[in-house]
């Protein structure tokens, strides 16, 4: 495993990708708003992208690990963790939409959801090039969609199209903090740290999958074409792990 120091030089290129997401998401979101449809296709490629990285790269070198007692640990915290976040956003969203202004409480959930983003970059750069490449490709898309629905929501909302930018904008970098801090903790990390940490991992890229994505992604009714693009983004991600 490389050091620190190298672990936090890969980590800082990477996450890069997905800060730049974030801003282009955002810009695209205000300049050409993309319809429901298509929404619903890049949620759908989007899930399938991080499910083939779940299944690709972090479960092999979960049970790569060997340590099941961490194993598990990880994951109930993982589990735990995100549930709890998506009880809190549903509320804060629900008190939201009976006030006026900034919708603080998304912005929050947003903020969180970037920042385990980059710590899931730091972990894929601690892992190795590769493993770093495959996950920062289906954060990348992930955080691209992030960058057009949380955009969009903030001018309906009554936000100026350059303000609601410039809150995604920033609100992107807490993806770099994540991946720099992760990467900073992670990369001299023993391996029962490192299980555990990849465990919250998988439980968080698959409540992403299952909870956020395919649930948004089904309000558009479903077609063979949204079907398709799910299974298109992970033979997407297959087909760059096996290359």
């Amino acid at each position: 495993m490389a050091g620190t120091s190298e672990v936090i030089a890969q980590a800082a290129v990477l996450v890069a990708f997905p800060i730049a997401a974030a801003i282009i998401g955002s810009i695209v979101s205000v300049v050409r708003p993309p319809d429901r449809k298509t929404t619903s296709a890049v949620q759908h490629f989007a899930a399938g992208v991080v499910l083939a990285a779940l299944a690709g790269e972090v479960l092999p070198d979960l049970r790569g690990e060997g340590s099941l007692i961490w194993a598990i640990s990880g994951f109930i915290l993982g589990t735990a963790v995100m549930l709890t976040l998506g009880a809190i956003g549903r509320r804060l969203e629900k008190k939201q939409e009976t006030q006026a202004g900034l919708p603080l409480g998304l912005l929050v959930a947003v903020g969180i959801d970037l920042l385990l983003d980059g710590l899931l970059v730091g972990l894929g750069a601690t892992l190795g090039s590769g493993q770093g490449l495959i996950l920062t490709i289906a954060l990348t898309i992930e955080i691209l969609f992030i960058g057009l629905s949380v955009t969009a929501e903030l001018t309906q909302k009554g936000l100026s199209r350059s303000r609601a930018v410039l809150t995604i904008s920033g609100l992107g970098l807490a993806t770099g903090i994540g991946a720099l801090g992760g990467a900073a903790v992670l990369g001299g990390a023993s391996r029962p740290a490192l299980a555990l940490v990849l465990a919250f991992g998988a439980a968080a890229l698959l409540y992403l999958v299952v909870e956020e994505l395919l649930t948004e992604a089904h309000q558009q009714a479903e077609t063979t074409f949204l079907g398709a693009m799910f299974f298109l983004g992970f033979l997407t991600i297959y087909v760059l792990g096996a290359l």
